[in-house]
């Protein structure tokens, strides 16, 4: 992965936010009920506005920082890992995206040790905390679904 310009890494940040889309649509046409359906589809809608802030940086847009730190309740942390089919459940659908949302938060934050421009770390530790969002929310949900169970 050569990312040595800023260009480079925002194409490179575009590229995989193009590819978040694409799975959380899956996702959802693979989803067994409405609800799931509307979660994940409100995910690749919220992907598709990282994409939108990405390329307004592109164009020499300024972002604003991360407010502050997101909490990780590293529920996803302790469940296997689930491959894709098309019989997945619930479960195992919201354990999918919360690895997957892990994956992205680590891959900004370490696409923002990779520059020393100033604005684009920033963006970049901006996306890591709304990829950590994001996962703290199918951590939530896996919780009140799940585990309030046991």
């Amino acid at each position: 992965m050569d990312l040595d310009t800023v260009d480079k890494i925002l194409d490179y940040a575009i590229e995989n936010e193009r590819r978040a889309v694409a799975f959380y649509t899956d996702l959802a046409e693979r989803a067994g009920h409405e609800h799931m359906k509307e979660v994940f589809l409100s995910f690749a809608d919220e992907e598709r506005g990282h994409e939108a802030k990405l390329l307004r940086v592109k164009q020499g847009k300024q972002m604003l920082p991360a407010e502050q730190q997101v909490l990780d309740l590293k529920i996803g942390d302790y469940l296997e890992d689930v491959t894709l089919s098309a019989d997945l459940d619930y479960r195992q659908a919201l354990v999918v995206a919360m690895k997957a949302e892990k994956a992205a938060f680590r891959l900004y934050n370490a696409l923002a040790s990779a520059t020393d421009d100033a604005a684009l770390k920033t963006l970049l530790l901006s996306l890591a905390q709304e990829e950590a969002r994001h996962k703290l929310r199918f951590e939530i949900e896996y919780d009140d679904s799940f585990l309030r169970e046991l």
